[in-house]
């Protein structure tokens, strides 16, 4: 059962619990507990699971850790401190796992200097970057807190030394278990967990989120089930009690209006004044190339004020290196500026932050408080953030993030389900600890939240697979990894190497094709494929906010030295963040409103008023807001959550555009677009243009585009297999095949010492793709890989709540002609003409339709 933590403990029932030199240097070190503290450390106490919900700074470590302290303390004083591990940390990041064990190791000698003597309780880190002289030493004298990543944690339960050393642990931590929980790390990790309970038969487990919704989702995710029931765990929850000092700014009046040379200028000296007024910031993008960007402009911009001495580059492209350099720097007080995409969400010690930046929409509230909750990091102070934008679109999303986030409205976190290639690799690491009764190990699995509705059907296919019983996958080199012997249900492994194979091909995060750059025979960093594909000599490009000259690359590595002067390469290649659903339902709800206010005929000074007290925005942008959605009113309609506008636009070259006003996220509008015009190309045997935004999607042919009937033939019951017809020549199902063959382990990454390159991955993932589909449509991999597709990179569950509203007659369709393309249009037309207009001819473009639109209506310019 998951109940929320409504009790509060007081200092002193606190104390009482604590050994007390360890009350002691708490009393010394601290004033009070955190509010964290007081609802959580005594469940922990007495073995109670408990998921702990609060943000950056507010004592989640030590909320996790101080009863364990306390308890290992108790055992070190009484001699009875044996050789094992008592508690198990978990985090997803590297960075993370180092910082833990350094912030143990201060409270550890201060309490033993209060006890005047060596307690001996040791904490190791155990990850694949472990040397093979620690890993022995681990052996020998086991650590008491073991710190490790999800993947290092399924290798040491397949290591039948080290799995004996964790048989009776007490505790688990997740650390960032938001960052794990939607994502095919986190449903290897829960699986994990559920073979470690297996070996222990039970244990604490602690989870420690930033903010997230529902808790009660993460809570089941972090105790999985047992007998069809969910385990028992306390949420505690305190997010709210941290204060947000969070603002929309834009860095010109009109953003229409504006020169694109005068919105970049304002914008960058927007940035350097917030920067100037603060000791240290941290600027959130949502790119590698944005964060490269920023860095490259403020240097250019201001030559005597930031150098890489002050400011640097953070992301997940530069080498190890730059990034703990950044890392140490900020946490020393030398950096006044950091920049970074998305590698810094996460709680990585960085010390004092006391501004964070955000430029454009981080596209979901839940991420806007992540990021912004890196600021502030001391216990009662606010966090402290400024979101910049740039544009019309823009302007609106993130009034909206601000009005969700301080009424506490967060976006729904997704969690795959019954991944079946995770669960391949899982299933042989079973096969490996010994012998299974395949009763057993189902059982075991439908533990894990991910897999509580596994089908048998499903768990036999994947066992059929690994057996070999697809006798002609050996002409394609994918062998036996397991025996089946169904008529004695049992499973186990096959073959001397299986541990070999097992814990050098195992992880969930796909090889991507990145090619390493040296200067002056030092990595500095990595970029994409496609982006060294683009590369010519002499080209010069940015590159962990410095400037390189490209000279040649043999193989995947770049050789470049350092140049100067503007870069020729502007752009990198990047997945860019979708916008979540629950966040776009709430700008169409925000427009259904501004639609009856106008059609009431509301007078302008009424509809500010409201917009400024709505999204608690300034009136600058409650203006700019109001002035977009009357050119929209009075030009077309204003689509919203009631209202499916569909626009007929003839564009430049006589190219003829639908386009779908449908803000549902670019993933719930991949599934859509691709259902429709799969249907149209399937009856009316046409090629049609898809291009997709978070704020609708077009359909564009060179001919007439007819045959929008078909819309009314897309339905939920139908929707999932029209598309997983719709994407089975794609690339895109070749690529997840490719990664999903990765983990069941069809495609070895490595073997016997020997490293397969993306190229030939790829190569493999294609010839393989073909082989199952003649082999068995239905095949476990196969249906996989169409799984991920669908459900986790497009957004098929909500696409049929959007279908289902337009089958209940909630939301009803309407069609318009326009000449010149609606305002709501202008960002999803522009983009169609990316491939031959630059970025600022494009903000030019847009210029000129508003100027049209204004003229159309009858409107002073």
């Amino acid at each position: 059962m998951i109940e929320k933590q409504e009790k509060a403990y007081k200092d002193g029932e606190i104390y009482k619990i604590l050994h007390p030199w360890v009350k002691k240097w708490f009393k010394e070190k601290f004033e009070t507990f955190s509010e964290a503290q007081r609802y959580a450390i005594m469940d922990i106490h007495i073995g109670e699971n408990v998921l702990v919900s609060s943000p950056t700074g507010s004592g989640k470590t030590l909320t996790a850790f101080l009863s364990i302290i306390s308890e290992l303390t108790h055992l070190a004083e009484q001699d009875e401190l044996e050789d094992r591990v008592y508690c198990l940390y978990i985090s997803p990041l590297k960075a993370l796992d180092n910082d833990i064990e350094k912030n143990l190791e201060e409270p550890l000698k201060e309490i033993e200097a209060i006890a005047g003597k060596k307690l001996g309780i040791r904490k190791a880190v155990r990850t694949g970057d472990t040397s093979q002289y620690q890993r022995s030493k681990m052996l020998k004298t086991p650590p008491h807190i073991l710190i490790t990543t999800p993947e290092t944690l399924s290798i040491l339960l397949c290591a039948p030394k080290f799995r004996d050393k964790l048989k009776d642990i007490k505790y688990l931590i997740v650390d960032e278990i938001h960052s794990l929980a939607d994502n095919k790390r986190g449903v290897h990790m829960s699986l994990t967990l559920e073979r470690l309970q297996s070996l222990t038969g039970g244990f604490t487990r602690i989870g420690l989120s930033a903010t997230v919704h529902p808790l009660e989702k993460i809570a089941s995710f972090l105790v999985g089930y047992e007998n069809g029931l969910v385990r028992n765990c306390k949420v505690v929850d305190v997010n709210y009690l941290k204060q947000l000092d969070m603002k929309v700014l834009c860095p010109v009046e009109d953003i229409v209006m504006s020169d694109p040379e005068d919105v970049n200028t304002a914008l960058y000296n927007l940035l350097h004044d917030l920067v100037n007024e603060h000791k240290t910031t941290l600027i959130f993008t949502n790119t590698r190339s944005g964060t490269e960007s920023v860095v490259f402009n403020l240097k250019k911009n201001f030559p005597d004020f930031y150098s890489h001495e002050n400011i640097m580059a953070h992301h997940s492209s530069l080498s190890k290196e730059l990034r703990l350099e950044a890392e140490n720097k900020l946490k020393d007080g030398e950096l006044k500026v950091v920049v970074s995409s998305t590698s810094l969400e996460l709680g990585i010690d960085i010390g004092y932050i006391d501004l964070v930046v955000l430029v454009s929409s981080p596209k979901s509230v839940s991420r806007a408080l992540q990021r912004i909750g890196r600021s502030g990091h001391k216990l009662h102070d606010k966090s402290k953030g400024r979101i910049i934008v740039v544009e019309r679109d823009d302007l609106v999303e993130c009034s909206l993030i601000l009005k969700n986030a301080i009424e506490g409205k967060i976006d729904e976190i997704h969690i795959p389900q019954n991944c079946l290639d995770v669960l391949s690799q899982q299933i042989y690491g079973m096969a490996i600890e010994g012998k299974w009764d395949i009763d057993n190990a189902y059982n075991i699995i439908r533990g894990s939240y991910n897999y509580r509705n596994l089908t048998q059907n499903d768990f036999i296919s994947v066992l059929s697979y690994l057996a070999g019983d697809y006798t002609s996958l050996e002409d394609r080199y994918v062998y036996a990894k397991i025996w089946v012997d169904y008529k004695e249900k049992q499973f186990g492994k096959r073959g001397k190497l299986a541990r070999m194979l097992y814990s050098t091909n195992i992880g969930t995060i796909p090889d991507r094709s990145a090619a390493r750059v040296k200067c002056n025979g030092e990595v500095i960093g990595r970029i994409e494929e496609d982006f060294m594909e683009k590369l010519r000599k002499g080209d010069t490009f940015v590159l962990g906010g410095k400037i390189y000259r490209f000279n040649y690359a043999r193989g995947m590595t770049v050789n470049v030295t350092p140049s100067s002067g503007p870069p020729t390469i502007p752009s990198w290649f990047s997945e860019q963040l979708p916008l979540s659903f629950d966040l776009a339902m709430s700008i169409q709800n925000f427009r259904a409103i501004m639609d009856v206010k106008f059609k009431s005929k509301k007078d302008k000074d009424e509809i500010i008023k409201f917009i400024h007290e709505f999204l608690y925005v300034d009136y600058n942008a409650a203006n700019s807001i109001y002035s977009y959605f009357r050119e929209q009113y009075m030009f077309a309609q204003i689509p919203s959550a009631r209202n499916l506008l569909i626009e007929f636009y003839k564009g430049y070259g006589g190219r003829k555009f639908v386009i779908f006003h449908a803000l549902f996220g670019r993933r719930v509008n991949d599934a859509l677009s691709r259902a429709v015009a799969y249907l149209i190309a399937e009856k009316y045997k046409r090629d049609v243009m898809i291009s997709v935004s978070d704020n609708g999607f077009y359909l564009s042919s060179d001919g007439k585009v007819g045959g929008l009937d078909v819309f009314n033939e897309l339905k939920p019951e139908n929707i999932e297999e029209i598309l997983i017809k719709a994407i089975d020549k794609t690339e895109t199902l070749a690529a997840r095949f490719r990664h999903c063959a990765g983990r069941s382990l069809m495609i070895l990454r490595r073997y016997k010492g020997n490293e397969k390159s993306v190229s030939r991955q790829q190569i493999k993932g294609k010839i393989l793709l073909k082989f199952v589909k003649d082999l068995d449509d239905n095949f476990s991999i196969l249906k996989e890989a169409r799984r991920e597709v669908i459900e986790d990179y497009m957004d098929v569950k909500n696409a049929k709540k959007v279908l289902k509203m337009i089958q209940d007659g909630r939301m009803n369709i309407t069609k318009i002609d326009t000449k010149i393309p609606s305002p709501f249009a202008f960002n999803l037309v522009a983009q169609s003409y990316l491939d031959v207009l630059k970025y600022e001819e494009r903000i030019e473009f847009i210029r000129r339709m508003h100027q049209a639109i204004i003229k159309e209506i009858g409107e002073d310019v």
